[in-house]
């Protein structure tokens, strides 16, 4: 799939990695490839800022929300909304638990049970061995076309404590679906490459995770925002 994406693209993926590297976190989520779109220098990313979806408030956001550092991954791909719905306010939980076991509790057992998985990863069933070398095809194209971004270039006020998680980050579930949208998103509008305009057209379309709520906070609304995009997009046709 990424051979198809632009250089821009490409590196906004990239730059969303580093921006999960640079607060600890050890997944990639769509609020990371949010922070990548609106800190690009793309017209697409543009119109996102004027909108108000700033990268200070994405970053500002993403803290408030999930954290820093390993143990952020633990509370990454869950709903806070709807958790809230049932009663389960996740920063009270997370207090809770450092207020017991100590500021670095969190951080510390993300990090025993990161270090577990790789050392017992476990028999892969041959569905998973497939996926794994298809994604592993994807990464090299990926890093083979990027313009090979430096850890420095996705900037921004936050940094976690310590060494940043190193190897490989999986992408979350809302992540990947970001990028198949993206990826209809450039088919609707008969293009043959996926670009910044795409992945900001699927930012405003996707329903989980956390982008929905940053946008809602930034009092983005997903159509108008949508629109914007959309009009700059013919502008520069």
């Amino acid at each position: 799939m990424f051979e198809r994406f632009s250089q821009d693209a490409r590196t906004l993926v990239v730059h969303a990695t580093e921006h999960a590297r640079r607060l600890g976190h050890r997944y990639v989520g769509g609020e990371h490839i949010l922070l990548a779109a609106v800190s690009a220098s793309p017209p697409a990313s543009a119109v996102m800022r004027a909108q108000g979806v700033t990268p200070e408030l994405v970053e500002e956001e993403i803290v408030r929300r999930v954290g820093l550092g390993a143990g952020a991954g633990l509370f990454g791909g869950l709903d806070r909304d709807a958790l809230a719905t049932i009663g389960i306010d996740l920063d009270a939980v997370r207090a809770r638990i450092e207020a017991s076991f100590g500021p670095q509790a969190l951080t510390n057992a993300a990090q025993v049970a990161y270090r577990d998985r790789r050392r017992h990863p476990g028999p892969r069933p041959p569905r998973l061995v497939h996926n794994w070398r298809r994604r592993r095809r994807a990464r090299r194209i990926m890093a083979a076309h990027a313009p090979g971004p430096k850890p420095g270039e996705a900037t921004g006020r936050y940094h976690a404590p310590g060494p940043p998680p190193s190897g490989h980050i999986p992408f979350t579930p809302a992540a990947k679906k970001i990028l198949e949208l993206a990826v209809r998103e450039a088919l609707a509008l008969n293009d043959s490459q996926i670009g910044v305009e795409h992945i900001a057209l699927a930012l405003t379309a996707i329903k989980n995770g956390l982008v929905p709520a940053i946008l809602s906070v930034a009092d983005a609304s997903a159509p108008a925002l949508r629109a914007a995009i959309l009009d700059r997009y013919r502008q520069a046709s």
